[in-house]
């Protein structure tokens, strides 16, 4: 009787392992999954606004107040006009821009006012495609397409009914399905491109490049992406050394 009572004992912890050892490995693939799901990335992913501290409180049965998230600049400093200037790359890049400021109100008083405050300066352009769709995109603190100011803004504005991106197109990177969520990142669209819409409509044009593509184009895109890819850093760093806008 004690031997059989033995092999009961036995029995039945070998069975509670396995139990315990399926719920781990079910456990483990879920989290692996979520993980995967959160690093798939859209065309022109952007930064998520950033989570706001809670003022400390005295008094536990009172909720934490949380600060006000800062607001974008408002379309009003756009002037509701065309700024001309210039965006240098490299120190020897310079690539003649236009921003229009009574299509795109809001992306250009977001973009002259960070560049009034010398923003941009010495931030690299991170991306570089050159298969499917032809840009090279800049403007992010964090130089990996996660940074951005401490504000974001929308809606989309100026987008192309057509998903079509001319050549010399300057437009405003975001997060995929999320039209308020434009901050710092833009795009320059070296080659005409067709970018699909998603969920949360085109991307904001506030501009265009009048002039200097073709240096762009021998000195950064014909060396293509870093290691060869057709979308990620460009093999040559590229950084940008100033904008003047007036």
């Amino acid at each position: 009787m004690r031997q059989y009572q033995a092999r009961q004992t036995v029995h039945a912890t070998k069975v509670s392992r396995r139990k315990r050892d399926n719920i781990v490995a079910v456990v483990g693939l879920i989290v692996v999954a979520t993980l995967a799901t959160t690093a798939q990335l859209a065309y022109f992913s952007g930064p998520g606004a950033p989570e706001p501290v809670a003022e400390p409180t005295d008094d536990p049965t009172v909720a934490p107040s949380l600060p006000p998230a800062p607001e974008a600049p408002a379309p009003e400093v756009s002037e509701f006009r065309t700024w001309t200037g210039e965006l240098a790359l490299n120190d020897d890049i310079v690539l003649d821009i236009e921003l229009d400021g009574e299509a795109a109100p809001q992306a250009v008083a977001s973009f002259v006012s960070l560049t009034q405050d010398d923003f941009f300066t010495d931030l690299t352009c991170h991306r570089l495609t050159t298969a499917g769709i032809f840009v090279l995109q800049c403007g992010d603190p964090a130089g990996d397409g996660s940074g951005g100011p401490e504000y974001r803004f929308g809606p989309i504005e100026n987008a192309p009914a057509d998903d079509v991106y001319a050549t010399g197109t300057l437009a405003m990177a975001r997060q995929g399905g999320d039209g308020e969520s434009m901050g710092s990142q833009f795009f320059i669209v070296y080659g005409e491109s067709s970018i699909p819409s998603d969920a949360a409509g085109g991307y904001t044009v506030f501009g265009r490049v009048t002039g200097g593509l073709d240096a762009l184009l021998s000195d950064v895109v014909d060396a293509g992406g870093e290691g060869g890819a057709s979308d990620g850093p460009p093999a040559v760093d590229t950084t940008i050394t100033s904008i003047t806008i007036q």
